[in-house]
């Protein structure tokens, strides 16, 4: 039986990190803080579009607003990830009325993260979109496996909603996708696609990217063969190491640097 189902390997403990990771930025105002969620959440979409996870109208990436924590910034409907910039961004209250900005909403992102933003007050940042190995690992209805050590920052940490019951358009089913959430960062939605979440944009955006990589490794390894999956201790470690979010968060950051230096007019505010 293989390692990871029998978790016969003797117990690890992990090595103090000696990593220099800045702390999170401090702000003196929630109007310094706002422009930071907003230069953070258009980055975040203009990396998805680079990277390939848009489609059409699909995909959304959503922060809570740091005075108003009952409405959250998302990208406007019928906007192309790659050209969003911070001007484009709209604020959503808590009925889905658009209450700042000049364009509508998806219907699907008012759904799903205002559920989400609802049952989990832990939750600044959800991202969700339809990535080609994140659509293929919903196909199976499986979860990440620890097959790298990168895919362990979601052991034990994910979940997967089996049920499909069309666009989600309904307050209904944003509710059963947020209640399958639970208190994991990520939930693998069968025949649909894949939600990250966390702390700060940073967070929600970089597990997503990690997340779908980590899909990509794991149908490659497992279409080729039989994988070496971790044991269940030897994953638990990597857990405690790759899914740090200050580690996810720095990870982040050198995204945004990339995408700022090739794109600059994504912070453009008017």
């Amino acid at each position: 039986m293989n390692s990871a189902i029998a978790g016969r390997n003797a117990p690890m403990t992990a090595p103090k990190s000696s990593l220099a990771i800045p702390d999170a930025p401090e702000f003196e105002t929630v109007e310094q803080e706002r422009r930071h969620r907003k230069q953070r959440l258009a980055a975040a979409l203009r990396l998805f579009g680079r990277l390939g996870y848009d489609e059409g109208v699909a995909g959304h990436i959503t922060v809570r607003d740091p005075e108003r924590p009952d409405c959250f910034w998302v990208n406007p409907f019928g906007v192309s990830f790659g050209r969003i910039s911070v001007k484009d961004l709209v604020l959503v209250d808590s009925s889905g009325e658009v209450v700042d900005g000049t364009r509508p909403v998806n219907r699907g992102a008012f759904v799903i993260h205002s559920a989400i933003h609802d049952l989990r007050p832990d939750v600044v940042a959800a991202a969700h979109a339809h990535s080609i190995h994140g659509r293929a690992l919903a196909a199976l209805g499986v979860p990440l496996r620890p097959v790298v050590q990168e895919a362990c920052a979601f052991f034990e940490d994910q979940s997967v909603y089996a049920e499909y019951n069309g666009l989600a358009l309904e307050a209904d089913e944003g509710r059963r996708m947020a209640e399958a959430l639970g208190g994991n960062r990520a939930v693998v939605m069968r025949n649909h696609g894949v939600i990250t979440v966390g702390a700060s944009v940073e967070e929600a955006a970089f597990w997503f990217i990690s997340f779908d990589r980590a899909a990509q490794v794991q149908l490659l390894a497992e279409a080729a063969g039989r994988p070496a999956y971790l044991s269940y201790e030897q994953a638990r470690v990597a857990h405690r190491q790759f899914g740090s979010p200050r580690l996810a968060r720095f990870s982040f950051e050198i995204l945004w640097d990339d995408i700022v230096h090739a794109q600059p007019e994504l912070l453009d505010e008017r």
